[in-house]
């Protein structure tokens, strides 16, 4: 198991050397849900590490009211994209099939779920 957290803690290193260690530094004081969008908009997985151990550390300094407010935003601004489920709905509606509901299924996932994948990262 320590051989394991190593090698993550490594990995995130790497991360922060590639998006630059000032830069990281500078991200660790942004808003923690700018940093989530920021994470959700990334692809790469080092980067990607460094960029879910910030929001982690932000979650940290968060007290408790700042925490609730934190959740509050989760429900507002991560929810699922409302257009690509209203897309999802009709495409179901004209041909209903294994491929519209997988798809719809997909589009009614709220962005915080992937979220959360991507903090299981740091």
């Amino acid at each position: 198991m320590a051989f394991l957290g190593e090698l993550l803690t490594h990995v995130a290193d790497r991360g922060r050397a590639l998006i630059g260690f000032e830069r990281f530094m500078t991200q660790r004081n942004r808003p923690i849900d700018r940093l989530c969008e920021d994470l959700l908009s990334g692809r790469g997985e080092a980067s990607g590490m460094a960029l879910a151990q910030g929001v982690l550390e932000a979650w940290e300094r968060l007290d408790k009211p700042g925490r609730r407010a934190f959740f509050a935003r989760l429900q507002e601004r991560f929810g699922p994209d409302h257009e690509r489920l209203d897309r999802a709905i009709e495409a179901y509606r004209n041909e209903p099939g294994a491929a519209t509901i997988s798809a719809l299924h997909l589009a009614s996932e709220p962005r915080r779920q992937e979220l959360l994948r991507r903090l299981n990262l740091a």
